[in-house]
């Protein structure tokens, strides 16, 4: 009697396997090699995406191959990660519904457990969020010289969640992406100096500013200096009345990052001319006034002839 219980449940068994290899597990199989195909299609199109991206990239001299490179690889890391993800989500839950297990329940648990997360941790998706949005727009790259929430410096890191900035002093600052309020680039593409040049009001005007502009071809001449020099200084004219002095405004364009060294050379140079021409640069100073019906005071001084 075990015997023959034995065999039909031996029977039974196999007739439930060969039936679930006739009718299910061809349909495994097509869900498994479409997984494959689409990863690998995934993958080719990507890559073929970032292959295109580097190449628009390295016909602009303007930016820096290295660093567009490695946001192009940022980028398209992020998105071939989110894709992987959205494809195994979805054959995993094909494959429960292939072994009849009831994946709504499933589902709610998940949704209920994605909202109490997303509700955890929403200052992380929106420091990625805007980290990825940071690295698509190329809004600033690792080497640029920046003013973020108020606090200038070169960037260091750029990450999906952060940036660091080091200041003049060598001080670290980490920003969240998602707290940037306001990103000021100030070496993207081209950087300039402006100058407030201010001379005594006894000054010819027009004579100064032919000073600063010659003082600003000689600059751009000089085989140190002259390479990172874009374009002739801009002197834009008398910009100001100031307390004691004329102001007059003059611009200079410069690689990216070198306006600071081009700047100094450039007062540098501009001192020695005004010293030369006799160029009176003022300094802050007061005057005196005793009114018409008071005589100032006056100071007689004689010399004494000693025998």
């Amino acid at each position: 009697m075990k015997n023959l219980l034995a065999v039909d449940f031996l029977t039974k068994l196999l007739s439930n396997a060969t039936d679930w290899a006739i009718n299910e597990l061809p349909g495994l199989i097509i869900m498994i090699i479409s997984l494959m195909v689409m990863l690998r299609v995934v993958r080719f199109s990507v890559s073929r995406l970032k292959k295109v991206l580097i190449r628009r990239a390295e016909g602009d001299e303007n930016v820096d191959e290295m660093e567009v490179e490695k946001r192009i690889n940022t980028l398209t890391g992020i998105i071939l990660g989110a894709t992987r993800i959205v494809l195994y989500s979805i054959f995993i839950i094909m494959l429960l519904s292939k072994f009849a297990i009831d994946v709504g329940p499933l589902l709610a648990s998940a949704g209920i457990l994605g909202l109490a997360v997303g509700f955890g941790a929403q200052e992380l998706v929106r420091d990625y969020i805007a980290g990825f949005f940071i690295l698509l727009e190329n809004q600033v790259r690792t080497g640029d010289v920046a003013i973020i929430n108020g606090t200038s410096g070169l960037v260091e890191k750029i990450g999906i969640r952060t940036i660091n900035l080091r200041d003049f002093n060598g001080t670290v600052h980490i920003f969240q992406n998602g707290k940037i309020n306001t990103l000021a680039n100030m070496t993207k593409e081209w950087s300039a100096m402006v100058f407030d040049i201010g001379v005594a009001y006894k000054e010819n005007v027009d004579q100064v500013m032919g000073i600063m502009k010659q003082v600003g071809e000689e600059l751009q001449n000089d085989p140190e200096f002259g390479s990172n020099i874009i374009a002739p200084i801009e002197v834009f004219g008398l910009d100001q009345f100031g307390d004691s002095a004329l102001v007059i405004k003059a611009r200079l364009k410069t690689k990216p990052i070198q306006q600071w060294a081009a700047g100094r050379e450039y007062r540098r140079r501009l001192k020695d001319a005004f010293d030369k021409q006799n160029i009176e640069i003022p300094f802050p100073h007061t005057t005196v006034y005793w009114g018409e019906k008071i005589n100032p005071l006056k100071l007689s001084v004689t010399q004494e002839n000693k025998p």
